[in-house]
C-alpha cells in the first residue's frame, strides 16, 4: 500500500485544518497516510501569551521516517514569503538524508496558509519545493482538473502550485470549503501519482 506522510507547521491552526483535508484525500486514494508535525521553537510561555494552538495532537515527526513513505506533502505558514522557521530547521537536519539519496524519486507537494490574499502563497510554496527538488523528489501541485482553482465567486486561496489558505489579519478566518475541497484534491492526485510510481 502506499505510504504518505502529511507533514506539517501550524501556529493558529488553519495548516493543521488543511492537513486533515489533505489526509483526507490521501485516504480517498486508498493510500496509508500519517499526519504529523515538525517540533515548535517558540519557547511554550510565549506560545500561550501569543494564542497559538497548544491542543495539536498530532505526534511529531522525525527525519529518520522520512525515507519510509512512497510521498511527503508539506504543509507550513508563511513567513515573509517563506516557510516558517520551525519546518526550516527541521529539514535543515536532513542532510544524512539527502547525503544517501534517500528521497529520491519519492513525490513531494506543498500546501500552504498566509494572513493576506497576496501574503506569499506562491512564494512559500515554490521556496519549499525548491528544498523537495534537493532531496531529488518528484514535485506535484493542484493542477486546473480541480475546479476551485477558476471560481470568481469568493476570496479564496488555491493556486497550481498547491493548496492555500487564508486566514487574515488577526488569525480569525477558517479554511474556506473550497480550501478544504482543494486540499483534500491536493492529496488525492499526490497519493494516486505516488501510487503510480511505487509500482
Amino acid at each position: 500500500m502506499t505510504k504518505v506522510l502529511v507533514l506539517y507547521y501550524s501556529s493558529y491552526g488553519h495548516i493543521e485544518k488543511m492537513a486533515q483535508a489533505v489526509a483526507d484525500g490521501v485516504r480517498e486514494a486508498g493510500a496509508e497516510v500519517a499526519v504529523k508535525r515538525v517540533p515548535e521553537l517558540v519557547p511554550q510561555q510565549l506560545a500561550e501569551q501569543s494564542g497559538y494552538k497548544m491542543d495539536q495532537t498530532a505526534e511529531i515527526a522525525t527525519v529518520g521516517e522520512l525515507e519510509t513513505y512512497d510521498a511527503i506533502i508539506v504543509g507550513t505558514p508563511t513567513r515573509y514569503g517563506n516557510m516558517a522557521s520551525q519546518m526550516k530547521n527541521f529539514w535543515d537536519q536532513t542532510g544524512g538524508v539527502w547525503f544517501a539519496g534517500k528521497l529520491i524519486g519519492k513525490v513531494g507537494s506543498v500546501f500552504t496558509s498566509t494572513a493576506s490574499q497576496h501574503g506569499g502563497q506562491e512564494t512559500t510554496i515554490t521556496s519549499t519545493q525548491t528544498v523537495l527538488f534537493h532531496h531529488g523528489m518528484v514535485i506535484v501541485g493542484l493542477p486546473y482538473s480541480f475546479a476551485g482553482l477558476v471560481g470568481l465567486d469568493e476570496v479564496s486561496g488555491g493556486t497550481p502550485y498547491g493548496a492555500s489558505t487564508l486566514a487574515g489579519g488577526d488569525g480569525s478566518r477558517q479554511p474556506s470549503e473550497n480550501e478544504l475541497a482543494g486540499a483534500r484534491f491536493q492529496g488525492k492526485h499526490v497519493a494516486q501519482i505516488a501510487g503510480k510510481l511505487a509500482s
